[in-house]
């Protein structure tokens, strides 16, 4: 492993919880868990590009629905039914 920079950082007594468990059950240290982490994390959103053009667009064209108005007949089904399925 190359030179290390040290950091710091908040968590929530519930994420502490969960690293400590996770470290423990993989047999390494909480610190090469957050690492590995990190490198997952950065690694899976770099592969996805973020374009704010494409969520403009998909913002205007739910305005367009919402702007129709509701459904002619109104729904004949519940939130409940639909988790029933």
């Amino acid at each position: 492993m190359g030179k290390m920079v040290r950091k710091q950082l908040y968590i929530d007594p519930r994420q502490e919880a969960l690293l400590k468990q996770r470290a423990k059950e993989l047999g390494i240290t909480e610190a090469e868990l957050v690492r590995e982490a990190l490198d997952t994390y950065t690694w899976s959103t770099k592969r996805v590009p973020r374009d704010l053009a494409v969520w403009q667009e998909e913002k205007a064209f739910m305005k367009a629905l919402m702007s129709q108005g509701a459904v002619r007949g109104g729904r004949r089904w519940t939130r409940d039914e639909l988790h029933e399925r």
